[in-house]
């Protein structure tokens, strides 16, 4: 009797622990749910084959986000990344996909909160000492008023995907230095550049601070600023909203891999 009881419940210990596996297997099998939210740089507003019901947002086929769902089948994907987003914009109009199912956010935002659009505009058309001046009230925005506005982001994420892992996107240095390169000075290219080194150091320890990943692009992107004869990103161009963007090589070389190394 001991004996028939021992392998009823050895049989039943086996037969919890096949099903539990077997259920493990298959919530794998169905994929993570992805939900990217962002600016334009996670919009994919430069690279093209837009999505016209996207309107505004310009969210591209070609964005590093849908051209990872399209390699990895999620089992959930949404994409409210959108042109010219700022932290308001993301707490007020994107998060409303995450949920305690979400597994995996992506998120680029800061630059239009910093003034990006009215930096490049600024000094495209002015001295370098204004462009400059310009820069300057960037970095001091970026050092002092970014940071407190990217943790009511993060912290928005956190509390409605509590499970997910979150990877933060940076932004790359738009110019390679030292070239003979038509249109904005030395001066004015190494300014953009640093300024977008203390966004992305900015970025980096924020997200750091709530336990997210920072997925750095400057790596992928030397080699392919402007001015380096491969760019992989537009210089003034039009439709001007794609200016200083990435192209679809900048998406999907300079943005994907770095992603889905951290994701």
């Amino acid at each position: 009797m001991r004996l028939s009881r021992f392998v009823s419940a050895a049989s039943a210990l086996l037969l919890t622990t096949a099903l539990a596996l077997f259920g493990a297997g298959s919530a794998h099998a169905a994929g993570p749910v992805y939900a990217a939210l962002g600016d334009s740089y996670s919009a994919g507003v430069g690279a093209g084959s837009y999505d016209s019901a996207s309107g505004s947002c310009y969210r591209s086929s070609k964005a590093f986000p849908r051209l990872w769902a399209n390699a990895h089948s999620p089992s959930g994907f949404s994409f409210t990344a959108c042109s010219g987003a700022t932290t308001t914009d993301v707490l007020n109009n994107q998060l409303g996909p995450l949920n305690s199912s979400t597994t995996l956010v992506s998120i680029s935002i800061g630059g239009n909160d910093a003034g990006f659009a009215d930096v490049m505009t600024t000094c495209v058309l002015s001295s370098d000492s204004t462009c400059l001046s310009r820069i300057n009230q960037a970095r001091d925005f970026a050092d002092n008023q970014l940071p407190a506005r990217l943790d009511s982001v993060y912290n928005a994420i956190s509390s409605r995907s509590p499970s997910a892992r979150v990877v933060v996107l940076g932004y790359p240095r738009f110019y390679k230095l030292g070239t003979t390169c038509i249109g904005l000075s030395e001066t004015k290219r190494r300014a953009i550049n640093d300024a977008a080194d203390l966004l992305d150091t900015v970025t980096a320890k924020r997200a750091a601070d709530h336990g997210f990943a920072f997925a750095d692009v400057r790596g992928t992107f030397t080699g392919h600023e402007l001015c380096s004869g491969s760019a992989w990103l537009h210089s003034l161009t039009l439709p001007v909203y794609e200016s200083y963007h990435p192209t679809a090589s900048g998406q999907s070389g300079g943005y994907l891999p770095v992603f889905t190394s951290a994701a």
